[in-house]
């Protein structure tokens, strides 16, 4: 199963919002048992998709220099996400510092609310990580930062 919940970004906004869509395949493997007749995103996924975009954001802001880790998420869950529909996830930065930050984040399928969430992210440094990390920066490598370049080189 992969683990990038977001499919492209569409909007960036450096240190302000990003908006990220995410395609809801029925070829997608967890649609297969969540729930057999009834194919439904769980809303884990759809967090993970809020904290990744939301995460970049942070990133992104801090010119990824610092290591960006998931601390909290709240949310609300509005409606279940249905296998063919496309999610717009919105992160909207509300507070950045040396010790972490905290977005808004909302998932619509159109114009229907899905989840909404706040979510807090942990600035994590080096000497924090547990030993035998292979990378000191392992948040940002490989697909996520690959999709806001993509976005970048689109505009």
């Amino acid at each position: 199963m992969r683990w990038t919940w977001i499919d492209r970004f569409t909007r960036f906004e450096s240190g302000k919002s990003a908006t990220a869509v995410k395609n809801l395949s029925l070829a997608e493997d967890h649609f297969a048992d969540h729930f057999p007749g009834f194919p439904v995103m769980p809303a884990p996924l759809i967090l993970e998709g809020l904290a990744q975009t939301g995460g970049i954001l942070v990133g992104e802001a801090n010119k990824f220099e610092k290591n960006v880790v998931l601390a909290k998420i709240t949310a609300k869950c509005a409606r279940d996400a249905l296998a063919g529909e496309q999610l717009t996830y919105t992160a909207t930065l509300l507070d950045l510092n040396d010790t972490g930050a905290r977005v808004s984040a909302t998932a619509h399928s159109g114009d229907d609310l899905v989840i909404e969430a706040e979510i807090m992210f942990a600035h994590v440094t080096p000497a924090q990580l547990p030993p035998g990390l292979p990378d000191a920066k392992f948040v940002f490598t490989g697909e996520l930062t690959h999709l806001l370049r993509a976005a970048e080189a689109a505009k």
